[in-house]
């Protein structure tokens, strides 16, 4: 096996455009009102618990007993989840195919519902390209918690040193390089590409 560092992503921001914005734009009529939907309904912590394990069923029926009166846009995040989706962030997937080419292993450590999870399979060609995934959901645990980068590294035979962690969370980054990985903060696929070149991998310039 060679030396090479070994590249960890992060799905969301890095590999596919995530805002659950794109669907509540949809249900309101106003961007105030599907930013104050965000803040205090479906809020982030609210989503983090199905990255955490929660059923999504569960969550829903869960948040309808606190605000019966946005039932419908409440369901609609799971049963529309999709829309919470933009664009394939392509400048990515290249540089994920090119490692693929030299025979670099690839892995994920992502923050996803297990549920959600299992129906991108086929819709995102890329998932399957990985030699590993850590998904929170399945663990039980949610990134920046530093136990996520333990259980990557003991299922997968790896030391941290040996692996670059890519994400577009600072924090996740943080806990990263505390755990003795490489980190590099995802902004765009350019810097990425710099940045993976310069820890010695065999991408283009």
């Amino acid at each position: 096996m060679h030396d090479t560092i070994i590249p960890v992503f992060d799905l969301g921001g890095v590999f596919v455009d995530w805002n659950p914005l794109y669907l509540f734009r949809k249900l309101f009529e106003t961007e105030e009102e599907a930013l104050w939907f965000h803040q205090n309904i479906c809020t982030g912590d609210w989503n983090l618990e199905f990255d955490a394990g929660e059923i999504y069923a569960e969550g829903v029926a869960k948040l309808v007993t606190r605000f019966p009166k946005y039932w419908r846009e409440i369901k609609a995040f799971d049963e529309r989840w999709t829309e919470t989706f933009g664009p394939m962030i392509q400048g990515t997937i290249d540089i994920h195919n090119e490692l693929i080419e030299q025979d670099i292993p690839t892995f994920a450590i992502t923050n996803f519902s297990w549920e959600k999870w299992m129906t991108r399979l086929g819709e995102w060609p890329f998932l399957e390209k990985f030699d590993g995934v850590i998904v929170s959901g399945l663990e039980g645990l949610v990134k920046p918690d530093p136990r996520i980068y333990r259980v990557f590294c003991e299922r997968y035979g790896m030391s941290p040193e040996s692996c670059v962690f890519i994400d577009d969370s600072e924090p996740n980054i943080v806990a990263a390089r505390k755990f003795g990985m490489h980190g590099i903060h995802f902004k765009d696929p350019v810097h990425l590409r710099a940045d993976l070149i310069a820890l010695g991998l065999p991408l283009k310039a």
